[in-house]
């Protein structure tokens, strides 16, 4: 058996019968006590903020597919724009007819095109809006949470 071993050995067998002194006891448990305590705290309150900003993610993505909507329906309605005055510009029987049906066309598409980038900016800004809102209160609940933890 070499130093080590021996020394290691006669440590333990002195300290088989050392008693922990009861105050040691009391201080050690009463720490594990307020630890776990302020684990529980940070926790819910980390788990309140995830919940809060899923919640949060959730709105904006809502909020995204409202404009991708909005997107698809314009779209929709262009297009179906575009084959109502193809169908009349084939059936134009004069010249004149068929530049002031593609004359009307164009100012049509103007105008529409104005009205949807109009809408599609306000809805853009609105949910923009919406998204920072909820994850500003998510965030400032959050921080007064762990002020009130800490």
């Amino acid at each position: 058996m070499n130093d080590f071993a021996r020394q290691t050995q006669d440590f333990f067998a002195a300290a088989k019968d050392a008693r922990i002194p009861e105050q040691v006891q009391a201080i050690a448990e009463d720490s594990v006590s307020k630890a776990r305590e302020t684990y529980g705290k940070f926790n819910t309150v980390a788990k309140d903020g995830a919940k809060a900003f899923e919640e949060a993610t959730v709105a904006a993505f809502a909020g995204a597919k409202s404009i991708g909507d909005k997107v698809l329906k314009n779209t929709e309605n262009n297009t179906e724009a575009v084959f109502d005055a193809a169908q009349a510009l084939a059936r134009a029987k004069t010249l004149p007819e068929l530049l002031r049906l593609q004359t009307a066309f164009v100012q049509q598409q103007f105008t529409a095109a104005g009205a949807q980038s109009k809408e599609l900016f306000e809805l853009s800004t609105k949910v923009a809006q919406q998204t920072f809102e909820s994850l500003n209160a998510a965030a400032t609940k959050t921080f007064d949470q762990i002020k009130k933890t800490g």
